[in-house]
């Protein structure tokens, strides 16, 4: 059995919510939300970051199939950078939690920050290593995220995506000053890493 806690309050559909990819220099940030069933508990749910990889498929599987109701929702480069990387994370989650077919009486919230837009939530710092619901929602978020990024890789083998999934590794940087970024990289946070007119003509 898992050694997070199963619920925050039994009393209504809680629903957990995070995001995977925010800190990412290239693809989307995809969030997911997730209402368990008490009658059908999940062994070893956990922080997906202290997740294996097959772990964390293989809870993904479970969790699809045995949750009351999933979602999981991405948010494109081009909403990134119009927007910033804060409020596409808030968007992905608002649009996995209104996806679901099961309306929350609560939303669980991993993190400090949201926005309130009509369902009672709660903001939980690391919430996916405490609350069940939310780690269940990391799991989908990561495991969604990273097949995401891996189909991505074989159209830009170059940035070895299939491996740091778009985070800043030493290679993924080398690869972005060898072949300049690529429509899927996010125009600020590679601003971050480099001179303004690294990339420029």
């Amino acid at each position: 059995m898992s050694n997070l806690k199963a619920f925050y309050q039994t009393e209504v559909p809680e629903a957990g919510c995070d995001e995977a990819g925010r800190g990412c220099l290239a693809g989307p940030v995809v969030a997911a939300a997730v209402i368990l069933d008490p009658d059908r508990p999940i062994q070893s749910l956990n922080d997906s970051k202290k997740l294996s990889p097959r772990q964390r498929n293989t809870l993904y599987d479970r969790i699809c199939s045995t949750a009351k109701a999933w979602a999981v929702a991405e948010v494109s480069v081009e909403v990134i950078n119009r927007v910033n990387i804060l409020n596409a994370s808030l968007m992905a989650m608002q649009n996995a939690v209104l996806q679901l077919s099961v309306s929350p009486g609560l939303l669980l919230i991993d993190g400090n920050r949201f926005v309130n837009w009509g369902i009672p939530y709660r903001c939980i710092v690391q919430g996916d290593a405490r609350y069940q619901a939310i780690a269940a929602a990391s799991i989908l978020a990561k495991v969604h995220r990273d097949r995401l990024m891996a189909q991505l890789h074989e159209k830009y083998p170059a940035y070895q995506w299939i491996q740091n999934k778009g985070y800043p590794t030493k290679e993924h940087i080398a690869a972005l000053i060898t072949f300049g970024p690529t429509p899927l990289h996010r125009q600020k946070f590679i601003a971050k890493f480099f001179e303004p007119n690294i990339f420029s003509d």
